[in-house]
């Protein structure tokens, strides 16, 4: 609907202490907006991070680390970007074309669901001013539009301050898994709401990238935000040590 917040809270955030974002968190796509595809595709990785709406559900209601967590699907507009990038009102996606994108009115869409959200994210971390921010993604472990060995089952993105991303690698790595170090896309590229609301402000952070398959169950959720919250605990720590 028309009027409805492109975000929800979950969690009751705790002043200095630690909070999730999930940009790609929905597949939603308001009734007045037509795409144009095939009504399938927003089920896959095109149209939402698949795992992170009840990774960071979970997170904020289970484990103490309240969430801010988008409502609509990336393909109505894509929070992840800045305002004037391309993809951020997207045209196609992994080789499928999005017909209803196409000369879409973008200030609208900007109007409607970038600017609130981001507004909103704003206000909210000035208010708590988190020790640390962390950004759930995830990614497909298969593009269709190109052939790419995706090995990684979490990875770390960053652009100019990898400090916190530094300590995450080494406490994923030391539970045995494959750790991607900017994959499989690079944070001085696509870090958009952490350059703007983590690196701009100084405030630390992880951008962590999951692989889909192995956060798609209930079960598999409740794995992660385990492990999520003890790796990032013990990276705050490891930071305030530091400093």
């Amino acid at each position: 609907m028309i009027d409805e917040l492109p975000y929800r809270r979950v969690g009751e955030a705790k002043r200095g202490g630690i909070v999730c974002v999930a940009d790609h968190a929905s597949n939603f796509v308001p009734d007045d907006v037509v795409l144009g595809i095939p009504s399938e595709l927003l089920d896959t990785h095109i149209a939402v991070d698949i795992g992170t709406n009840g990774l960071a559900d979970r997170m904020g209601r289970r484990h103490g680390i309240a969430a801010h967590i988008a409502t609509v699907s990336r393909l109505v507009c894509d929070l992840h970007r800045t305002e004037d990038a391309l993809a951020v009102v997207p045209t196609e996606s992994d080789g499928h074309l999005i017909p209803g994108n196409i000369g879409a009115n973008l200030e609208v869409r900007l109007e409607r669901f970038h600017r609130p959200y981001h507004t909103a994210l704003g206000e909210w971390l000035d208010e708590v001013e988190p020790e640390l921010i962390v950004a759930l993604h995830s990614f497909t472990p298969k593009l269709e539009s190109k052939v790419e060995d995706r090995p990684w089952q979490v990875a770390l993105l960053y652009n100019q301050d990898d400090s916190a991303a530094r300590h995450a690698i080494r406490l994923f790595s030391e539970e045995g898994l494959t750790v991607g170090d900017n994959q499989p896309y690079s944070g001085k590229q696509l870090n958009a709401t952490m350059d703007r609301h983590a690196e701009a402000k100084g405030r630390k952070y992880l951008t962590l990238e999951i692989r889909q398959d192995l956060i798609t169950t209930k079960a598999q959720q409740a794995r992660w935000a385990g492990l999520i919250t003890d790796v990032t605990n013990r990276v705050a720590l490891a930071i305030k040590g530091e400093s």
